[in-house]
C-alpha cells in the first residue's frame, strides 16, 4: 500500500524528512497514542506488523524500546532516548534501529485546531547519505500505513475512553 495522500512528506535539507498528518482528535488523545504503550500496540507499524516489545519510559533521560514483527516473522527493533517533553504539545527523542547505521533526532509537534490535531515530525539525519537510505527503505509508505492506523484508532470509542480516563 502506497501514501494515500493524508500524509504530507517533504525534505527541506539535506538532512532532513519532515511529515505532517492532521488526525480528527484532541492533541491529547494523539499524544497519548504516542506515549502510552497500550495505545502503541494498537497502532505502531505498517500494515501486517505488530509491536511485540514496547517498553516506554517518558520523561527527559527516559528512553523506549520498540520490536516490530512482520508478517514473515521478520523483526525490527528501534530505540530511543526522550531529549524534551512537554505534554501534550511537542517532544524530542533521539532515535536508532538496530540494523541501519546512526542515530536520528525526531521533533514532534503537536497542534490541535478546532478539535483537530496536526502532527509535524521532523526527523534530523547525521548525514544527507542517511536520509536518502531511509527514504529509499520506503519509511514514507510505512510512516503512512501506520498513521492511517492511528487514525482508525482515534475515532474507535475505545480511543475516547482513554482519553476520558487520562484527564
Amino acid at each position: 500500500m502506497k501514501n494515500t495522500g493524508t500524509l504530507k512528506v517533504n525534505t527541506p535539507t539535506d538532512r532532513e524528512i519532515v511529515m505532517t498528518r492532521v488526525f480528527d482528535a484532541p492533541r491529547r488523545m494523539v499524544f497519548d497514542a504516542f506515549s502510552k504503550p497500550e495505545l502503541l500496540k494498537r497502532w505502531f507499524g505498517p500494515w501486517g506488523w505488530c509491536l511485540v516489545v514496547c517498553d516506554v519510559d517518558l520523561r527527559v533521560g527516559g528512553g523506549f524500546r520498540f520490536v516490530m514483527r512482520g508478517p514473515d516473522g521478520r523483526e525490527m527493533g528501534m530505540r530511543g532516548v526522550y531529549r524534551e517533553i512537554v505534554a501534550p504539545e511537542r517532544s524530542v527523542h533521539m532515535e536508532s534501529f538496530d540494523d541501519y547505521p546512526g542515530e536520528s533526532q525526531v521533533t514532534a509537534v503537536f497542534a490541535e485546531q478546532r478539535g483537530k490535531t496536526t502532527l509535524t515530525a521532523t526527523v534530523l539525519y547525521p548525514s544527507k547519505e542517511v536520509r536518502d537510505a531511509v527514504i529509499k527503505s520506503g519509511m514514507e509508505h510505512g510512516a503512512a500505513e501506520s498513521y492511517d492506523k492511528l487514525a482508525e484508532l482515534l475515532a474507535s470509542p475505545e480511543a475516547g475512553s482513554t482519553e476520558k480516563a487520562s484527564g
